[in-house]
């Protein structure tokens, strides 16, 4: 669905749209159950399946390497000390899913957990329309929505609400024309995107409640089958309005399929920058892109990926893609909305023919690579054993991630054929050499307990069966 036409029923929409403007009352602390949200099982061609993770995986290196936005980053007043934990759920369309409650009284609804943006925004109203929502054998009747009419405290953001110039930059005024609400968004993501209002919410937790939370309020989407939880570095992600000092997460490994399984994620919104460092944790610090030209680049967690080993042999790779330079190109993200790892294609390059160099006595399975969009894929039918070898990321500081063999192999046709679940781009044309040169996927972070140290702005990590 072009833009234009994303605008043109977003504009119809909006004439029939009432939200309640009531002043935000006092609510009572409610303890809800946070389950995940679960959609009928996806098709069982592993190809299928697999064809449709890296093609995703793709589109969504390339919506965060060409992202463009405009904002300011006004700091949050921070809560009073809490720690929540909240269930993360895996999706069979390649994403995390954790359940938010907001409203008076509150609405519980499943958001996908994002690391690579930061507005949090939900299906809204009765009216939601969502286009190419079927994929993944996802109901598009049965999407999980809140309703403005029925919470007292749901309000519509003013033109001149600072919480606006978040979204829109300190020049927001002239965008709003006639109206005194803030202008509706549109948000692109990879393959799909969305739009809506924003609004300003109670956020529920058990124990706690948020006042005045910053959330969109979507109205028609493409291809977003739910919500978003931003956890990005911007002033309108959930971490930035809550004040928090770190959170944390240990994502469940993967079967692709939808079963009713979760594992925490933990909201830390302690006093203080104590440099507590969490046991057996190891850690490298967060970088801010050195561009000033796209402030987009600003929302991402940066990490000084420093080297990576295939075997103990120590891959080649040019400095330009390690480090982003001037013009904020290169570098390595966290990204938890991401499936695959993306590496530039030179960088993919390199990683892959070493590990063909050191698997020579495999032959290659072509016709599963072409069927799964995925390479290099090798024939392991018949071995007794199997020897792979290790891939083990090196971070600034020392830091080592030693990846897991199920973390980066994937067995395919009842473990005849085994194939890297790393991506890249096609190879039409020139590499894709804007934005980040390496994003670190979901796929990757599989049973590791994973902290992002907001406070001492860190990344920790540490091997765990969660």
């Amino acid at each position: 669905m072009t833009r234009s036409c994303l605008l043109l029923l977003l504009h119809c929409i909006l004439s029939i749209f009432t939200s309640s403007t009531t002043t935000a009352t006092a609510t009572a602390t409610i303890t809800l159950p946070l389950s995940p949200s679960i959609t009928k099982h996806p098709s069982s061609d592993p190809y299928e399946i697999l064809n449709t993770l890296a093609i995703s995986s793709i589109s969504r290196a390339h919506h965060l390497k060409t992202k463009t936005i405009t904002k300011t980053h006004n700091n949050s007043s921070s809560a009073s000390s809490l720690l929540v934990k909240t269930p993360l759920s895996s999706h069979s369309y390649g994403g995390y899913s954790v359940s938010l409650s907001f409203g008076t009284p509150p609405q519980t609804i499943p958001f996908i957990f994002d690391t690579g943006s930061s507005l949090v925004w939900f299906p809204c109203t009765s009216r939601y329309l969502c286009s190419g929502c079927s994929f993944s054998n996802v109901d598009p009747t049965q999407i999980p929505t809140y309703i403005p009419k029925l919470s007292s405290s749901s309000k519509r953001i003013g033109c001149k609400n600072p919480k606006c110039s978040w979204i829109y930059g300190p020049e927001v005024e002239s965008h709003c024309q006639d109206t005194q609400t803030c202008p509706p968004y549109i948000i692109q993501y990879g393959l799909g995107s969305t739009a809506g209002i924003l609004l300003s919410e109670t956020l529920d937790f058990p124990h706690k409640t948020v006042p005045d939370f910053l959330v969109g309020c979507s109205i028609i989407s493409n291809r977003q089958p739910a919500g978003i939880a931003g956890f990005g570095r911007s002033s309108e992600s959930l971490p930035a309005q809550m004040g928090l000092k770190k959170f944390s997460y240990c994502l469940l490994s993967r079967r692709f399929d939808d079963t009713p399984v979760s594992s925490n994620l933990i909201l830390d919104t302690g006093s203080g920058t104590v440099d507590n460092k969490t046991h057996g944790v190891s850690y490298t610090p967060f970088y801010k892109n050195p561009t000033g030209s796209n402030a987009a680049f600003g929302e991402y967690y940066y990490v000084g990926l420093r080297k990576i080993t295939v075997g103990n042999k120590h891959v080649k790779i040019p400095y330009k893609y390690l480090v982003p330079g001037s013009d904020g190109n290169g570098g390595t993200i966290v990204d938890s909305g991401s499936t695959f790892t993306f590496l530039e294609r030179p960088v993919f390059e390199a990683v892959t023919q070493e590990f063909i160099k050191q698997m020579g006595n495999y032959s290659r399975a072509a016709d599963v690579e072409k069927r799964s969009g995925l390479k290099p894929c090798f024939h392991i039918s018949g071995e007794k054993s199997v020897s792979l070898p290790e891939l083990t990321l090196h971070f600034k500081g020392g830091a080592k991630m030693g990846l897991p063999l199920q973390n980066y192999f994937a067995f395919i046709d009842v473990k005849d054929v085994i194939c890297l679940m790393v991506a890249t781009d096609t190879g039409a044309g020139p590499p894709f050499s804007v934005g980040p040169a390496i994003v670190l996927g979901n796929f990757q972070q599989q049973n590791f307990y994973v902290e992002f140290d907001l406070a001492n702005q860190r990344f920790g990590f540490a091997k765990q069966t969660c």
